[in-house]
């Protein structure tokens, strides 16, 4: 890919330096960490991970390279410190789903929900699956952070499946491991960033169907 020239970069510019001093406002290190991520993914999803240097956020940012290296080491770990606040707002969005409803229609609401939350996110970002081959390629932590969240959040479903008396099973976080292994064909970015929307629609109803039936049977303690 070609090298997005520096001047065209402008309008991701969060923080500009005081007219009368000619310096940046002093921030705190949290205010300062969370404006180089703004920049960073705003410069990553409109020209891409590889054409995006550290000098080019820092630019942005009216601050020194070793600024930005003073909070993230590498682009890498701007990559996985982005991916992790992503996560964390998924999660939350997560914890708002109706509570109320019986858990078969949760586990489904909740795949078709980080399903389309992806697909959306690969569409309107063309450069977004550039960063997810990163946190896979380098084996990220915020991979990890994603899967812990969803077999929670799964686990939390299947308990209240069974005070339900729906679901007939023992061993919660192994089914619920194994509820997620089996999802990841429809909620993993890179699993669905090239299949038709329709096609994944049936294919989340059937696999989250398959894992409803294995936890209501006696079998599956």
């Amino acid at each position: 890919m070609n090298e997005i020239p520096r001047a065209s970069r402008l309008e991701c510019n969060s923080t500009v330096p005081d007219s009368r001093t000619g310096r940046r406002p002093r921030r705190s290190a949290e205010e300062t960490r969370a404006e180089i991520l703004n920049t960073a993914e705003a410069l990553f999803r409109s020209h891409g991970y590889a054409n995006v240097a550290i000098a080019d956020i820092a630019s942005e940012l009216g601050m020194s390279p070793a600024n930005v290296f003073k909070h993230f080491r590498t682009k890498t770990s701007l990559v996985d410190a982005i991916a992790t606040r992503a996560i964390e707002q998924t999660l939350q969005v997560l914890k708002g789903l109706d509570p109320k409803k019986p858990a078969p229609e949760r586990l489904l609401a909740l795949a078709e929900h980080v399903m389309q939350s992806h697909l959306t996110e690969i569409n309107d970002s063309p450069y977004l699956f550039e960063m997810i081959l990163i946190t896979v390629s380098e084996e990220l932590d915020c991979g990890e952070r994603f899967q812990a969240m969803m077999i929670d959040t799964i686990s939390q479903i299947i308990q209240s499946g069974i005070d339900e008396g729906i679901y007939a099973v023992s061993d919660v976080p192994r089914l619920a491991r194994a509820s997620f292994d089996a999802m990841i064909c429809v909620i993993h970015p890179v699993m669905i960033a090239h299949e038709k929307a329709d096609i994944l629609a049936t294919r989340c109803r059937e696999v989250v169907g398959l894992i409803d039936a294995a936890l209501r049977s006696p079998l599956a303690k």
